[in-house]
């Protein structure tokens, strides 16, 4: 008889599968519920805004190739809401930028994802709209995503909204001065890195760092194994 764990890698589900919601009003989750995430953006080019993260259900908006598919650090993660991606979630996701938008002048920034993965070339075309209309909306996060349509779609993004959008791909590579990727790699990479300060207490949440989404920061960032 197949573990549930088992079972989530063959059906391409969380583990969890009674976590996963319904989208609502809440889908957007502050960064203060997340002690690695922080709220309040203290340094870098989005100083100021507020930090929100989206969370996903792993595997099932995820590519069946990404290196993590067994070992996710989801499996870890029993108490994590993951949001349906069901006919209302985009309808919630604008409705929260929009509420959160009036709220904080300064703007927000969206964690994308926390599980989860960009799921369709539409689903990437969403947040391109979103940022086109809100100029104090910003995006970033990491994506398993790589040789398709959807990461083709998330390099344009990156491309077309470069002060509001940075998606890492999620491989063992050096910055790309040729598609201008950048990267977010496991321990064991030797190429030009650094590995990142929260993990390694030099700061305190991602809200007090802001490399991974500095304009300047071209190297690749390292995550220690969860």
């Amino acid at each position: 008889m197949k573990t549930a764990t088992e079972r989530a890698k063959v059906d391409g589900t969380t583990v969890y599968r009674k976590s996963v919601k319904p989208a609502n009003d809440n889908i957007l989750k502050p960064g203060s519920n997340n002690k690695k995430l922080g709220f309040t953006i203290t340094k870098g080019r989005w100083r100021g805004k507020k930090l929100f993260s989206l969370t996903l259900e792993e595997r099932a908006t995820c590519p069946t190739y990404c290196h993590h598919w067994e070992d996710c650090y989801g499996n870890n993660m029993p108490f994590a809401h993951r949001f349906s991606n069901d006919s209302d979630f985009l309808d919630y996701v604008r409705r929260s930028v929009c509420s959160l938008l009036d709220r904080y002048a300064l703007g927000i920034v969206v964690r994308l994802h926390v599980l989860g993965d960009f799921y369709s070339t539409e689903y990437v075309s969403f947040w391109a709209s979103l940022l086109t209309e809100f100029p104090t909306l910003s995006v970033f996060g990491y994506t398993a995503r790589w040789d398709d349509d959807i990461a083709d779609a998330i390099n344009d993004l990156n491309q077309e909204f470069p002060n509001q959008c940075l998606i890492r791909y999620s491989r063992n590579e050096e910055y790309d001065e040729i598609s201008e990727h950048r990267f977010a790699a496991a321990q064991d990479f030797s190429g030009d890195s650094f590995t990142c300060p929260e993990q390694t207490n030099r700061t305190d949440s991602c809200a007090d760092c802001g490399a991974c989404w500095g304009t300047h920061c071209l190297k690749t960032v390292k995550f220690l194994s969860h």
